[in-house]
């Protein structure tokens, strides 16, 4: 399975990279007014700045909701690096814009997605990823997970390509699962990939190794 990590903050992304488990980076109008990005000027150069950091794709989210304007803006996205994959949200227009990118060999992210129709229809129209968001879905009482196990069902019995990005990932626990249903992709904060790493035997038995390396 595939990380990514899910800021617009260099520093994370690249001490992500030098962990060597980086596969691509999430980013969107939000995360980029938390780094205090402003202005189409600066959000462009970051995209690009980020871009040079990770080896993997990157994905950049339009603002336009209207087919026009998100062709306008994904193209002009897309033009910034080859690692850019345009983010589209799930809304007729959205799957519209889907269809031209893919007709076009342009990666697309189709995002906020919180059904297995919505993935299939995304599948359809072409998307590189489609981006379940399982924590939104945990926040109302519905289960999330469920949801990533239904469009791997879905996608295998109809040998759809589109990934599934799961996002809207909170704690560690939801990577694991991901990972056992057959997620692509988990994007996350930083904070998620590292808790990975920690176990409480693993602190007490280093501490044994060294207190006993003294003697």
């Amino acid at each position: 399975m595939k990380f990514f990590i899910d800021t617009a903050n260099l520093a994370q992304i690249k001490e992500a990279q030098d962990m060597g488990v980086l596969d691509g980076v999430t980013t969107n109008p939000s995360l980029m007014a938390k780094e205090g990005i402003k202005g189409q000027d600066n959000i462009l150069k970051h995209y690009v700045d980020i871009c040079n950091i990770v080896t993997g794709d990157v994905s950049a989210e339009v603002i336009a909701t209207d087919f026009d304007g998100m062709i306008r803006e994904g193209e002009a996205l897309a033009e910034l690096h080859p690692q850019i994959v345009v983010k589209i949200p799930m809304i007729k227009e959205g799957i519209k814009a889907i269809k031209y990118f893919t007709e076009k060999g342009i990666k697309t992210n189709c995002t906020l997605v919180f059904s297995a129709g919505q993935a299939l229809v995304a599948a359809k129209a072409g998307a590189t990823y489609v981006s379940p968001f399982i924590g939104r879905l945990d926040d109302v009482s519905t289960d999330g997970l469920s949801l990533i196990e239904d469009i791997r069902l879905i996608y295998d019995n109809f040998g759809y390509e589109t990934q599934i990005l799961a996002a809207s990932v909170r704690h560690p626990m939801h990577i694991i699962e991901c990972a056992k249903i057959g997620a692509d992709v988990a994007t996350c904060p930083l904070s998620v990939i590292t808790a990975l790493l920690k176990h409480p035997l693993t602190d007490s038995g280093l501490a044994t190794f060294l207190a006993d390396a003294k003697k």
